[in-house]
């Protein structure tokens, strides 16, 4: 076992040195031997985020074998499953295979443990022996591999109530819910862009949640499947299709909603781009815009908002926030109709 590796995991980087390993182009995923500040992992599963996942489909035409061979490609060049299009990566669940000497000193992991890392693949050491199925329809990618996590890095023991794949699934978008948890006020009126997908029928219940019967929850999606489904959880108290890139019919259609007030927060859970200025005049002066969208531009937000004489709160979507795993799992436990919803589409 190597000594003294960085808490950060600078220790692994290669190029350039001196960064760490998220911004860093090479990162080393020799996994022989561990530093005495790391967890080695098998891993079974890779939850690849939306955004990544769906410009690697694109770029393949949805050939599962391209699929295949563009994230071994992207593995192998990098050390980790970092999109370089879109810079993201995703999550993994394994069981641990070797805890380092300084990890062990917390007492909360041993080998044989199974645990889902709540830290991105983009900055996650990796190596891939085999692809063993690629679930194309929920961004996952069954393998046989190995990861480390570092001593900052977060993870969470997986629960015995649910299917494992169910809770990758969830735990993979947790940090939306538990960001949601905290901007949204008793009374508030909620916008959600991309209010169907994984993230945005959470951050729906939890918006809903939190704003109360004085509240307003807005839900958007992009076809007449996502329109469906919204209806089918029937968690928003109104629910329209919209173009999320045309800005001008995002205004529109909340301020018909609203009588001209807008929201006082809008949530960003799509996975395209170019749905910046959409969001920007969903708000009122002086809302609160949450981008989780990895797809996002922080130049067209800023300039854009700018262009148009929005003076709003703009929040990076943090994939971390106390407590998120916890917030998450927990919407799974109390909403019959999401778990039953989940369970059929992941687990």
């Amino acid at each position: 076992m190597k000594l003294n590796g960085n808490p950060f995991g600078s220790h692994r980087v290669i190029e350039p040195v001196g960064t760490l390993p998220q911004p860093a182009r090479k990162i080393n995923n020799d996994m022989s031997e561990i530093w005495d500040n790391e967890i080695l992992v098998n891993v079974e599963i890779l939850n690849v985020d939306s955004a990544s996942f769906t410009q690697i489909k694109e770029a393949c035409g949805g050939d599962e074998g391209k699929i295949k061979e563009m994230v071994l490609s992207i593995v192998a060049e990098r050390g980790k499953m970092q999109n370089p299009v879109t810079g993201s990566g995703g999550m993994f669940i394994g069981t641990v295979a070797e805890v380092g000497d300084k990890i062990k000193e917390r007492g909360d992991l041993k080998p044989g443990d199974k645990i889902a890392s709540l830290v991105s693949l983009s900055l996650t050491p990796l190596r891939i022996d085999d692809i063993l199925e690629v679930r194309k329809d929920i961004d996952q990618v069954r393998i046989k591999g190995q990861a480390v996590l570092f001593a900052s890095g977060i993870y969470a023991k997986l629960p015995n109530d649910m299917p494992d794949a169910l809770a990758l699934a969830v735990l993979d978008v947790c940090g939306a819910p538990a960001q949601v948890a905290r901007l949204v006020r008793p009374g508030d009126t909620v916008a959600i862009i991309g209010a169907s997908g994984k993230s945005g029928i959470l951050c729906a219940w939890e918006a809903k949640k939190r704003a109360g019967i004085s509240g307003k929850v807005i839900g958007f999606a992009s076809s007449e499947r996502g329109f469906a489904k919204l209806k089918k959880v029937n968690l928003c108290d109104e629910n329209r299709i919209i173009d999320a890139t045309d800005a001008l019919a995002c205004n529109k259609a909340v301020s018909d909603l609203t009588g001209g007030k807008m929201a006082d927060v809008v949530i960003n859970c799509v996975n395209i781009e170019n749905t910046e200025m959409g969001s920007i005049l969903m708000s009122r002066q002086g809302g609160t815009i949450y981008f989780f969208s990895m797809a996002t531009s922080f130049t067209r937000a800023a300039l854009g908002a700018e262009g148009v004489g929005m003076d709003v709160n703009m929040i990076i979507g943090n994939g971390y926030a106390k407590d998120h795993a916890d917030i998450t799992l927990n919407i799974l436990r109390e909403s019959p109709v999401i778990r039953k919803l989940y369970e059929e589409l992941y687990a």
